[in-house]
This record gives C-alpha cells, structure tokens and sequence, in this order.
C-alpha cells in the first residue's frame, strides 16, 4: 500500500501473525534467564480446612531445592487487594477479607495455594512438594449458591453469614408501584452457569531480582502489566514501584483472566530476592481449572411487567452473584457496576430495580469474564422479553420493537446514558439476514424427520470502552481507567508508538498501525507498535472491556494531532508562511491555496536539526504524548437469531443457522472485527450449549477439571456464522467514532441459542448449558 491510500476500513492482514504461525511468537514460558530455577505451589486438597500443621523439614533436604515458602514468610505483607469498593444498600462498605498470598493457617477452596517450592528444576521442585507434611482439620464447604447465606458455615470470620454486600441500583418503590398495575407479569429464575476461562497459554510468570540495582524484573502473561505492578508494589510486597519493572510480552489469549494479580507471580517476586536466582512459573492445564478465576455463576430471579399492549412498565431482579473464597482484583464490580448498569437493555423500561446478594464460597475466585457482567445482564434481559412474548402471543421481534428505545441520548433508570443507537435497524437486517420468513417451511420440514425446530433472539447492547474515571470513581474505582500513548517520530519519518494498551489476541499492531497510517499518510511499514513493558511505555490501565481502540486508540489520535500541529509550525518555517495557513493531508504540510508543500518526512528531519527551524520557540524533536480519559462509555447493540433442530430422542441440540448483526460504530479494519466476533460467538455459544463448571455439593472438590468432563466447543459445534458489521451508528465522544467488539459475541450469543432451544421444545426455560442430558431431562418433564 502505498503512503497515499487510505487505511481505516480496510481488512489489513494482520501484521503479527507471521510470527505466530512461524512459531517465532515469545511467551512468558519461552523466556529462559541465567541461572534460572523453577517454582512448583503445593496446592489444598480440601475446600474448607485449617491448616493444623505445615512440615518442610523433609522437602527442604530434597535434591535440587533451594527454598519453600509459606504463608508464614507473607504474614508483613499485605493482601491480594480488590480495585473496587462497593457499599451495602446502608451505605457500609463491602466486607473485604485478606487475601493471602499464600495460606495463612485455613485454606478455603480447592485449589488454594498452600507453599510454594523452588528447585533447579521443575521435577525436582515436583518431588519435593511431595515431601511436605500437612495436618488439615476439615470443615463444612459452602458451596451451593441458593444456601451460602444459611448454611451455618463461614468461608471468613469477617462475613458470618458469607454475605459479602446487598447492593442495590434503581427506584425500588417506582418499580414496585409498577407490577402493581402490571396487565401481565412475566417471571423467571435461572442459574447462569459457571465458566472457566481456558486460555490457549496458561498463566505463567518468571521473576528476577537485580542485586546490583536492587531491582526486579517480572514477565507474565497478563492484560495489564501498569496495573499489575501497582497493585504487586503498593499494596501487598512493598517494592518502590520504579524499582519494579513488568513484561508482558506475546500472551496466548486472556478473556479477563489475565487481568487480575495472583498470588504465583507475586510468591516468585517476593522469593526472587530470598534465593538470588530467576524463579520461573507455568501453570499447567489442572491447575489452570483449579486456581485461575472463573467467569458469570449468578442466580437470578428476574420479573417483568407490561401493560396491555405488551410496552416494559417496570424490570425487577434479584441476583445472587458467587465471588468465590477470596474478592479478586475486579469482583466486586462484575455483578453490580457492570451488571446491573444494563439491565434496561434496549428498552425504554421507565422502573427498574436490582438487587445484588454477593456472596462468598469455598470455590475459586469469580471474577471478569469475556464481558464482565454484561453477558450475565443481557441473558437476564433477553431470557424475560423472549419468554414474555412467547406468554403473551406475540412475535418476539415485534415485542422488541415495541419497547425499543428510539430517541438518543437516553439516560437509562440505571445510571447510564446511550449517545446513540439504530436497533431497530440491526433487529430487520437480522431478519433478513436470517430468512425468517422461511422459518416455518423449514420447521416443518423438521417436524417431518421427528426433529424439533425452533428460533431465538437477542438484542443485547453492552457499556464498554471501560471508563470514564470521574463516572467509575463515584462508583467504587479505586483508580483510573485513562489510558495513554506516545508517538515517537523518528528523524527519518518512520514511527515508533507505545501504547499503555495491551495486545494478546486483539490485532493491535494492526489496527493501531492503520489508524497512525491513515491520520499521517505513511505506509504501514514505517510504523511499529510497542506496548506490554512498563519501562517503555506510559502508565496505561491495559486491555479489557473492549476498551483498546476507543480508549487506547484515542490516546494515539490525541498524541498524534500534536505531532501534526508541531509539523505545521516547522513545515510553515520552510515554506516562509504562516502556521495558521498549512493544512495536512495525505503526508504532507501545504499552503492552502499554493502549490508550496513539504512531506512528512522533511519536517520529520527539521525537526531534528534545530539550525534550520527558529529553535528559539520551538524544541527540538518531534515526539508527542497524550492521556485520554472518555467522556463516557461506548455502546455497541446488535441482534442476534439462533435457529436450533432438536433431537428429542437423544436431546442432542444442533445449531443450524447463526445470524449476528452489530453496530459497532466506524469499523478500522473489519476482518478483524469479524474473528472478534467468530470468537465471541464460540465462547457464547460453548457456555449456551456445553460449558459447566461444577463442585461437589458435600465436599467441594472440583468435578469438571480437565477437558475430559469440561466440554469445550469444537468446529463441529459451530454452525456456519453469518456475521454483519450493519452501517453503524458512530460513537459521538471519540474522534474515531468506534465501539468495541470484542466481547460482543460472548454477550449476545447465549440467550438466543437458550431462547431457540425453548421455543423448539414449547417449554418456559432451559437451564444452561443445554446439553443433551439437560434437554432430554427437560423434555421428559414436559410431556
């Protein structure tokens, strides 16, 4: 491509795949240093114990070991902290019990890391943990969700009752008032099913300490190395943060489970400086199902009520949301900020009230998920209009287009305001997209093989682009979310940019290069996107909650238009004109209305010889910066159809059509939107059909731990994915007009493939995942 030709909304091949598909991609695993040694965590057998007595006389004279460490070895520092505080409905904050880095004389889940043992190798390490004596006193594991309040066992003494908060969003006493007067009341309690992420590359982190310097050095695969290292220094190990440098280099996929601080990098930090050497740390897949946060797991019963022409008079819900033993980084904010602020979903619902019971059990952490709340909040929404419209006869669609809200902004009963949206449009492109039309011949032709056919919608819209800090604050962040890019222009022309962002799967050395390539006219070639390394680049808050272009891009944008108004100060020198006069487009710097002009890449090279521009008021150089702080959220929509076939003999679902249409605002690079969305789909579709995370009632044990009984969805679970990018409405508070797309499948998806599988089997609910033993159970109950 040349410098001239424009690069936003071209399907650009993604520029960092060769290295992934030549096997030259470097992940945290592949990174080996001098003298390197390796960590392997004892890990707690039982969910809820005491740790009566801990021996590691015997492993500490193993071959090869070169320290252990306990929880005794952590009882100066502090706790994994939480980044969010949420206060009851009485105004008192969350109960927040310490969350240790290691053990602290009680163990509460499966999984719980009990001591940490350094060897020369990672077998001997193996061999040693094997040696260490452990006394458990065994108590009652809360696991179940519906009794963690009454149970009459505590995960923590601070929390008797296990209740971490009741939370509450919305006028109780209006929506209340509204059922009142309901012509028809719609009701339904469901479970959203708990997931485990599962990553291609699991968790890993290898940390060295410089005794020369007195500095360390931590790689790890994780979404937010800034964030990472803030957390790590100033709130558990104590380390002066600029004496803390975090790598995240290439990281094999994350879904939000990489976002969050472990106690296994901070345990390999702390003890780096106890044994002088680099400890390094890969998870492997077991232990990935044990310890990694998991996803979603709520308890909903939601209401809703309507009039006589079927228009939303009042939303009413109650959620039981698990957080699981300890409160993660982001936890607290999943169910409530990032849930509840979506449950008016489309729809002008005047009256709407949550209430969130947010508990803790004897299972691993829960936190953000691919979507984070959102998922969670559109099945809830989607579940409740869906099945109303099937109660009160009338077409799902038409349901939705009665209620959808049509004027924007719209500020919501739940705090938030939509700049702009067309969902009426994206729900008729659906249809049409779909052949819905054609639905009934189709399920007749079903009906006459014995099968079962039926067809699900979801309109979903999600708050993403995660920020704005003034709006996060006053709802319990306890940082920013900003974020932050540099450009630095070489004398040459060429382009490096660092962006507090971070790629692991996204495409940002794609996207991020097309949008500097577009706004300075220079061929994609000349660029290179740095990011991942807090001693390059700028304090960032990294990649999550679809946030990268909106928030990170625009950073860029703002670094760049001062590195344009910077040009046309030298450019205007070398022309002999006024600055007010030069104009930029295409890569060079003209005099509106001459033919005088200058390339990008001269001003790049004036910029570095201050003799041949007045350096007496300007500076040498030509690298700018810029932190960006959103005015408010982006708000992709879309709408989804999902058309199932059923067997009702094996109860063996099959997904024979998937329509999904987007808005997602202006596109940079749409092949790219488009595998987001494919990916977002598989992992909604996998949680709708297959995915189920499950402990033991009576003893906590983790049942689904490996793939032999946690279905995973393979390419024949996929149908074939018909996916649209609709004419978008554009963002109006980014300069580049875009929405996220990231985790818009993941949101949309499972709703219409639970909503199709209802309607093929006349039923009011089915509980996810709709597995074959599931539905058949489900149909057997209904005959």
């Amino acid at each position: 491509m040349n410098a001239r030709q424009a690069f936003i909304g071209q399907s650009v091949v993604r520029r960092e795949d060769g290295r992934f598909l030549t096997g030259r991609g470097q992940y945290t695993d592949d990174i080996s240093l001098q003298g390197q040694t390796y960590a392997y965590f004892l890990r707690s057998p039982h969910a809820h114990a005491t740790i009566d007595r801990l021996d590691t006389s015997a492993a500490a004279k193993a071959p090869g070991v070169l320290g252990i460490f306990t929880g005794e070895h952590f009882k100066a520092v502090g706790g994994l902290p939480c980044g969010w505080l949420i206060n009851n409905i009485d105004g008192t904050p969350m109960k927040e019990p310490k969350h240790p880095v290691l053990a602290d004389g009680k163990v509460r889940y499966v999984g719980d890391r009990v001591a940490m043992v350094v060897a020369e190798t990672l077998e001997q390490a193996k061999a040693a943990a094997q040696l260490i004596e452990v006394d458990y006193t065994v108590l009652q594991p809360v696991i179940d969700l519906a009794k963690a309040n009454t149970i009459g066992s505590s995960v923590h003494a601070e929390a008797p009752d296990n209740r971490c908060y009741e939370w509450r969003i919305g006028d109780k006493d209006g929506t209340d008032e509204a059922f009142k007067t309901a012509a028809h009341v719609t009701t339904l309690t469901f479970r959203n099913n708990r997931l485990v992420p599962n990553a291609m590359e699991p968790r890993a982190a290898n940390a060295q300490w410089n005794p020369s310097s007195d500095e360390y050095t931590l790689y790890v695969a994780n979404q937010n190395p800034h964030v990472e290292r803030l957390l790590m220094c100033a709130f558990v190990l104590g380390i002066p943060e600029h004496k803390m440098r975090v790598v995240a280099p290439d990281v094999g996929g994350g879904f939000g489970s990489k976002i969050f601080l472990y106690g296994e990098e901070t345990a390999l930090v702390f003890a780096s400086k106890h044994i002088k050497r680099p400890i390094k740390w890969t998870a492997e897949r077991s232990e990935a199902f044990l310890s990694d946060a998991h996803g979603r797991d709520h308890l909903t019963t939601a209401e809703l009520a309507l009039d006589k022409d079927g228009i939303f008079t009042g939303f009413r819900i109650h959620t039981t949301a698990n957080l699981g033993a300890y409160l993660s980084t982001f936890a607290s904010a999943v169910p409530t900020i990032l849930y509840a602020t979506l449950l008016a979903g489309q729809y002008r619902t005047p009256k709407i009230c949550c209430t969130v019971n947010a508990v803790f059990t004897n299972t691993a952490p829960v936190d953000a998920y691919r979507g984070a709340g959102r998922p969670e909040a559109t099945y809830t929404v989607e579940r409740i209009v869906e099945t109303a419209a099937r109660e009160l006869g009338i077409d799902p669609a038409e349901l939705r287009r009665r209620n959808f809200i049509t004027t924007f902004p719209y500020a919501t009963p739940v705090g938030l305001t939509y700049d702009t949206g067309d969902y009426d449009a994206t729900m008729r492109r659906a249809e049409e997209l779909a052949d819905v039309k054609g639905f009934a011949a189709r399920r007749a032709a079903s009906e006459a093989q014995g099968l079962k056919r039926g067809l699900g919608y979801s309109a979903y819209i999600e708050a993403c682009g995660i920020a704005p800090s003034s709006v996060a604050g006053a709802l319990g962040a306890r940082a920013g979310l900003f974020e932050a890019g540099e450009v630095r222009v070489h004398p040459t022309g060429k382009v490096t940019i660092f962006t507090g962002s971070h790629s692991h799967g996204q495409g940002h050395e794609t996207t991020f290069a097309q949008v500097v390539a577009d706004k300075l006219g220079i061929p994609l070639e000349d660029i290179t996107i740095e990011h991942g390394d807090t001693a390059k680049v700028l304090f960032g808050m990294g990649t999550y909650g679809s946030r990268s272009l909106a928030v990170g891009g625009t950073a860029i944008v703002k670094a760049l238009d001062k590195v344009i108004a910077k040009g046309k100060k030298i450019a205007a020198h070398l022309m002999e004109a006024s600055d007010a006069d030069v104009v930029f487009e295409n890569g060079n710097f003209s005099v509106a209305g001459t033919d005088k002009s200058v390339p990008f890449a001269s001003v790049s090279l004036t910029a570095y010889v201050p003799h041949n521009f007045p350096h007496d008021k300007l500076e040498p150089g030509l690298n700018e910066n810029a932190f960006y702080d959103p005015s408010n959220f982006t708000y992709p929509a879309g709408s989804y159809i999902c058309e199932v076939e059923v067997d009702p003999a094996t109860g063996v679902v099959r997904i024979d059509r998937f329509t999904a249409v987007d808005d997602f605002g202006n596109i940079i690079n749409p092949m790219i939107v488009e595998g987001q969305v494919h990916g977002g789909l598989a992992q909604g579709i996998g949680q709708a059909l297959l995915e189920n995370c499950v402990y033991d009632e009576d003893s906590g044990q983790l049942l689904t731990g490996s793939y032999m009984d946690y279905a995973m969805p393979r390419a024949d679970d996929i149908p074939h994915l018909v996916v649209e990018t609709a004419k978008g409405t554009p963002c109006t508070h980014n300069p580049l007009g875009v929405k996220g797309c990231g985790e818009a499948g993941a949101i949309g998806s499972p709703p219409a493939v639970i909503n199709a599988v209802c309607h093929a089997l006349g039923i009011k609910d089915m509980p996810m995942p709709a597995s074959p033993h599931n539905v058949w159970k489900a149909i057997q109950a209904a005959r």
